[in-house]
């Protein structure tokens, strides 16, 4: 069993405007995620700030299946923003947003801590085997494997709201853990630079 719900991630990274991050997180759990949900094969929504490094925060969407992501359904969401969207929106910056097939998801639960990694190169071997050594790590309770399914579709009603066009991962991988200076130490060792 795999602590992801689904085959597919949307994965997005992005830093709010200054002023405007009490209004970003209001919106984000008052209105964005319950909206996300209600679309057909999204499964859970998850929100973490960073401790270190841009920008401010990671949000993600487990589903279904990567096809999710590009369903009829979900870009009616995209295509009709709410005025509380559009007023939002407009404050991202530094966004990164990948659409993500799920290669591998191991351990057993969820952790209040998260590394995450953007890989500017495509998955090889040797990454997938990083998964059992991180999962079989004593203060990580799971780590995923992720890959680029598709580029975005025709940009979307919501993304030219956005200053800049969104940047994507090839791959990306995501540590979890209870506490978050063992999960960067983990994340440091066994997948940074000089690891990988």
């Amino acid at each position: 069993m795999m602590p992801l719900l689904g085959r597919g991630v949307l994965a997005i990274w992005n830093g709010i405007a200054p002023g405007h991050d009490a209004d970003f997180l209001r919106w984000h759990m008052g209105e964005h995620i319950p909206e996300r949900l209600s679309v057909p094969g999204f499964l859970r929504a998850r929100r973490y700030v960073a401790l270190r490094g841009d920008p401010a925060y990671f949000n993600f969407y487990e589903v279904e299946d990567p096809a999710v992501l590009s369903s009829a359904a979900y870009l009616a969401r995209l295509n009709d923003p709410t005025p509380w969207t559009q007023s939002v929106v407009p404050h991202f910056t530094e966004t990164s947003r990948t659409l993500c097939r799920v290669l591998d998801s191991r351990g057993h639960g969820i952790g209040r801590a998260m590394a995450t990694l953007r890989l500017a190169g495509r998955v090889t071997p040797e990454l997938r085997a990083l998964l059992p050594a991180l999962a079989a790590e004593p203060d990580i309770c799971a780590a995923h494997l992720l890959e680029q399914a598709e580029a975005a579709a025709a940009p979307t009603r919501e993304q030219q709201m956005r200053a800049r066009p969104d940047e994507t991962a090839p791959a990306i991988l995501l540590i979890e853990g209870a506490d978050p200076l063992a999960v960067a130490e983990v994340g440091e060792r066994v997948a940074g630079d000089g690891a990988l």
